[in-house]
């Protein structure tokens, strides 16, 4: 899809609206992690060096509609001002005087940050009056949260409409990275998919075995295949009921050419507990009270080897149990290999979803891959082949 960015964009003296994502971890009123600070900060000095005011709008957890004083987004304005290195000012409401009387005061370059639009339900709602209330105050929509844009709400997809809308900075980056990734992706591409459940990625991995030249298949959601394929999986978790769609998927790979990688050994223990024994089984070797907790050597071996073999990679999930020692080894040692690769120019490797993100920081190696996104919910809905609203609005 084409869209118009903030290059194509008169900014000088405009009242620019920024949909950011500013949803941070807190922790004693604290940010605790200030990643979607810093990724909201190329947008804005963008347009501060264009001469336009910043209007930032964005949500604060999930305050339903109803004003809940320790959702506010007053404490955040103050840790953005210290990333930012200049001023951002406050306003306690997003619509209505208080917004208005607060956007009127700016000069060029300022920054103001408004309340927690889902403090009004019109929000989540997409309300059409809603949306024309925070048009009021600018003259120009750029929607940097891409994180939020499989949302359609008023702040992510109804200003789009009523306003000359751009993508912001960070936008551009994640839509550029996705469209490289899967969209118009250099072959052969690959996919790595983990996590715990198959359940909750269904339509993901339907998706992409009619996208991908390979899929691999790590995690919980592994066991649920290999029990489909006949192999005692002993205490693993493991979702029986979901066998037949398991052996679904590997008929729809097998029609679309996409090769799928299952581990062809495994990692077990008893206890799912730091530092506990752990031992390497082959398939079908799992005694009864051995529970399955990461993908084995010979199965990470040959999970490189396909990266090797492969110009891009999609990465959601992780191979194993990675928060608890030993049985972080396969994600640590496949994550280092796919971002050594990404390093010397021989693969294009984009990674998202939360915890694919914490074990990529885990590793050491996030900085190396070519594009790691921050959008969980959005990220994957994107991999599913799902039309995201907030992306969609902003087509020109």
């Amino acid at each position: 899809m084409t869209f118009e960015t903030l290059d194509d964009a008169d900014l000088a003296g405009k009242r620019a609206l920024v949909r950011v994502d500013l949803n941070v971890p807190m922790h004693d009123g604290e940010v605790s992690d200030d990643t979607r600070l810093r990724a909201a900060v190329p947008t804005i000095e963008k347009l501060r060096a264009g001469g336009a005011t910043v209007i930032l709008l964005a949500h604060f957890d999930r305050p339903k509609g109803k004003r809940v004083p320790e959702m506010s987004l007053a404490p955040i304005a103050i840790a953005l001002a210290k990333v930012l290195g200049s001023p951002v000012g406050f306003a306690n409401d997003c619509v209505g005087p208080v917004a208005a009387d607060a956007v009127a005061a700016l000069k060029p370059g300022d920054v103001l940050l408004l309340e927690n639009v889902r403090f009004h339900a019109g929000e989540e709602k997409n309300d059409p009056d809603f949306a024309r209330a925070l048009a009021a105050n600018g003259d120009l929509y750029v929607n940097d949260a891409f994180s939020a844009a499989h949302r359609a709400h008023a702040s992510t997809e109804g200003l789009a409409h009523l306003l000359p809308a751009y993508a912001g900075e960070q936008m551009r980056l994640e839509l550029t990275a996705l469209d490289k990734a899967l969209g118009n992706p250099e072959r052969p591409v690959m996919g790595i998919v983990g996590g715990s459940k198959v359940s909750s990625k269904l339509d993901l991995l339907r998706n992409l075995v009619t996208k991908l030249d390979k899929l691999a298949i790590g995690g919980g959601m592994a066991n649920t295949f290999l029990y489909a394929q006949g192999h005692d999986v002993g205490a693993s978790y493991c979702e029986k009921d979901l066998a037949e769609t398991a052996r679904d998927i590997i008929r729809l790979a097998g029609q679309n050419n996409c090769k799928l990688f299952l581990p062809v050994d495994i990692v077990v223990a008893e206890k799912m507990a730091p530092g506990a024994a752990a031992r390497v089984r082959g398939l079908g070797e799992v005694d009864e009270d051995e529970r399955i907790l990461d993908a084995g050597p010979e199965s990470v071996e040959r999970l490189c080897r396909a990266m090797a073999n492969s110009k891009t990679l999609i990465w959601n999930g992780p191979l194993g149990v990675f928060e608890i020692p030993p049985f972080d080894k396969g994600t640590m040692a496949a994550a280092r290999y796919a971002a050594q690769l990404a390093k010397e120019g021989k693969l294009v490797a984009v990674a998202g979803g939360g915890d694919t993100v914490a074990a990529l920081n885990a590793a050491g190696c996030a900085d190396d891959f070519t594009f790691v996104s921050t959008a969980g919910g959005a990220f994957l809905e994107w991999m599913e082949g799902k039309e995201l609203p907030g992306v969609a609005a902003l087509a020109s």
